[in-house]
């Protein structure tokens, strides 16, 4: 925003906006605005103008009435809608919402009566904040609307029932109008009536849910994904694409390679490297520079803001931004001319950056690289790779990022080994196989690179003073860690909590327990120890890499984070245009929670995706014993896991035996009171398999007739030294797929 275009002196600054609109009792639009800050006629005209540019950034939003809120906020006078009821709870949504990120649920406080208000109901209500999260006061019931439901049609007899995709979900739905619906569609329906006797109408038939992509079509509307890019979005990046790339440093010479996934979607990052005379090296990390097609306030960049991330599914990619970008102009070809954000680094001998610029590039990749191949070429196999490609670009890499890696060994950063399963599909999108994904060096070289321009952005930024997007990590809470001590003490581990907790601390723990059988169950626990990544303007540093200073720079093709690092990387280096505005830079906090929200739904998307995937992978297979490790206990039973697939199956308490079982929190563990049967996390055992629900994901499991586990009677992990050093993980942010910090 530039702040020029608003000099009047009495005119409130964005930020004095905010803090009225947050703390006013009533709906704020212009004219209380105005009131509160003793506007004059002609500054009010620049009021409009102003409160219209802290639309576009993003900073507010407005709600009924013509008010206005916090983007992410909720006004403090709104229309709700009564989305649940559960044991005299009701909790209902804001009917407009127009942060595009998923509404916020409220409780509802109904004063001097109990359960006066059904599902669906509409309320115009006073809100109120209550810990972290809003509680609302009904002022008014108002017209009835209606919240969808997503789910399958079944017949049983006479009578259609909706079938929720959601496994959390375990009531059906009387159809009270099937509306052309046939048994097995995935429809919308909208409910109406009063717990317990609620009923379904068809609104909306999606198609089959067992077609190829039906899977990720269910979690598109499931989550509320916007899969579908508007007119003005679309010609929007139709004509930037034609845009020339304008005055830029030429790298064009340089034999600059992406490697990426075999199967990848877009190519947004480029690295190259060569020895110094001094013993270091010079390395180039190029990314795509989507600042210079998509400018704040664009209607590409308010889709990109709204979308927050792509999305990946095994059989198609939601993308943040238009093919004619995302696939084409931004993408990193071989042989094409691309715009580049390249950030210029010298590495030491000993890995470390020595130091680092940006600059605006032009780069022509030489070969865009498969992991696989880039993996062989080094390795000696001849024939995937150019020889020339191998001399000239992929040996130098390999040679400073040794130096990398050893810099990496040496600050220690959290290292679990947590594979990823990949989903394989035929041309027809036909299941092939679920595997695991093969991790090797060219995967750890490529992160280590992305790692290294992290950094560098986020310290370049730092020394400018300008407004960091931090990807924030911190180190666990006590209340976590004092659980963890207690499982531990069940292997006679000791962990004393009083010690400063460092990633190594962890990793010394898994060097401890070395190859044990319980180590996969340990790292687990390792890892729900740990907090959930996030972002935000706030440096707290990055815990499991082991970062004072880390912000996320190398996919802006697929990150809101990313763009908004680069947007204000061009202003504070005067790289040209495209830079970040005062409006945005002052609501990074508010943008920070929003594309966090927004990347915590893309990843349950893509998991419960991959759940439906590997049911219907399994779905053959009712009635089998199937490996399994119990990836979860809890009193009411336990869940496992297929060892190899993945996808979660509870077996009830009530099923284990003709005994109670109680629970071991601490040892996390059901144990028979009169056996001492124990089922604990991380135990293998084989389980039959007797439901697998392709629609909702879920499993269920029973153990083998006349079978039980035996107990563990020997806990304890063993205390010699475990050779060779762990390996190595993507941090959060990594991603799936391959995809990169």
């Amino acid at each position: 925003m530039n702040r020029t275009s608003h000099p009047a002196k009495g005119l409130p600054t964005p930020k004095q906006i905010l803090e009225f609109i947050e703390q006013s009792g009533q709906p704020a639009g212009k004219r209380e605005i105005a009131r509160a800050f003793g506007l004059s006629p002609h500054e009010k005209i620049l009021l409009k103008a102003l409160l219209k540019d802290m639309a576009d950034e993003g900073l507010i939003d407005s709600a009924p009435g013509r008010a206005f809120h916090k983007t992410g906020g909720v006004p403090r006078v709104t229309v709700l809608r009564v989305v649940s009821i559960e044991d005299g709870q009701v909790l209902a949504v804001p009917e407009q919402w127009h942060a595009e990120t998923p509404p916020p649920r409220l409780r509802v406080i109904e004063k001097g009566r109990r359960s006066a208000l059904a599902l669906n109901d509409r309320i115009l209500a006073r809100t109120e904040e209550a810990g972290k999260g809003h509680v609302a006061h009904p002022m008014k019931l108002l017209a009835k609307s209606a919240e969808m439901l997503l789910g399958v049609v079944r017949a049983e007899g006479s009578r259609h029932y909706l079938t929720p995709v959601d496994k959390r979900e375990r009531r059906e739905f009387m159809i009270s109008d099937l509306n052309n619906a046939e048994v097995g569609d995935l429809v919308l329906a909208e409910p109406s009536g009063r717990p317990p006797r609620v009923t379904a109408r068809v609104d909306a038939i999606l198609g089959d849910p067992f077609a190829p992509r039906g899977f990720s079509l269910i979690a598109i509307h499931k989550h509320g994904l916007r899969d579908v890019f508007g007119e003005d979005a679309i010609e929007e990046a139709e004509r930037v694409a034609k845009q020339p790339l304008g005055e830029r440093e030429d790298l064009t010479h340089l034999p600059i390679v992406a490697i990426d996934p075999a199967d990848a979607r877009d190519h947004d990052d480029a690295i190259w490297a060569t020895a110094r005379d001094d013993g270091g090296w010079d390395a180039i990390v190029a990314i795509a520079d989507v600042s210079f097609y998509v400018r704040e306030g664009s209607a590409l960049d308010k889709e990109a803001r709204a979308r927050g991330n792509s999305v990946y599914f095994p059989d198609r990619v939601v993308p943040m931004l238009p093919e004619e970008l995302s696939a084409d102009i931004c993408s990193l070809k071989a042989g094409r001319d691309r715009a580049a954000l390249a950030c210029h680094l010298v590495v030491g001998t000993d890995g470390a950056l020595k130091s680092w610029r940006f600059a605006r590039a032009k780069i022509r990749v030489a070969a865009n690289i498969a992991y696989e191949d880039a993996q062989a070429a080094i390795d000696g196999m001849a024939g995937l790779v150019d020889p020339d490609i191998v001399e000239a670009a992929l040996k130098p890499l390999w040679s400073c990022w040794r130096a990398l890696l050893s810099a990496r060994e040496k600050r220690q950063p959290l290292e679990l080994d947590l594979p990823e399963r990949r989903v394989m599909l035929d041309e027809k999108g036909r299941i092939l196989s679920v595997a695991p994904r093969e991790r090797l060096d060219a995967h750890r070289l490529v992160e280590d690179y992305m790692i290294a321009a992290n950094v560098a952005a986020a310290k370049a930024l730092e020394a400018k003073k300008a407004p960091v997007m931090y990807r924030i990590h911190e180190a666990p809470g006590r209340e976590k860690l004092t659980a963890l001590k207690d499982y531990l003490a069940t292997f006679d581990i000791e962990f004393a909590l009083g010690q400063v907790i460092r990633p190594q601390t962890f990793n010394h723990i898994l060097e401890r327990v070395g190859a044990h059988d319980a180590r996969p169950e340990i790292m687990e626990q390792v890892l729900r120890t740990q907090m959930q990544a996030r972002y935000g303007p706030q440096n707290l540093g990055h815990f499991g890499l082991a970062l004072g200073s880390y912000a996320h720079f190398t996919s802006p093709i697929r990150r809101y984070a990313d763009l908004a690092v680069h947007r204000s990387l061009v202003r504070s280096y005067q790289l040209g245009e495209g830079g970040i505005s005062d409006g945005v830079a002052a609501g990074m906090e508010t943008l920070g929670e929003h594309i966090s929200m927004l990347e915590r739904r893309a990843m349950e998307a893509e998991r419960e995706t991959i759940d439906r995937y590997v049911a219907a992978f399994l779905a053959d297979r009712v009635g089998q014993l199937l490996p399994c490790r119990i990836s979860g206990v809890q009193p009411f039973g336990f869940f496992a896991t297929v060892e190899g697939l993945g996808g979660d199956g509870l077996v009830p308490a009530a099923i284990l035996g003709n005994e109670y079982f109680r629970y071991d929190e601490a040892a996390k563990a059901l144990v028979g009171d009169d056996s001492g049967e124990t089922f604990r996390m991380g135990q293998k055992l084989e389980l039959k398999l007797v439901e697998a629900n392709p629609v909702s994901g879920a499993l269920r499991f029973e153990l083998p007739q006349g079978k039980f586990a035996a107990p563990r009677k020997d806990r304890t992990a063993p205390r010699g030294p475990r050779r060779g050093r762990p390996a190595n993980i993507r941090h959060q942010g990594g991603g799936r797929g391959g995809r990169k910090p």
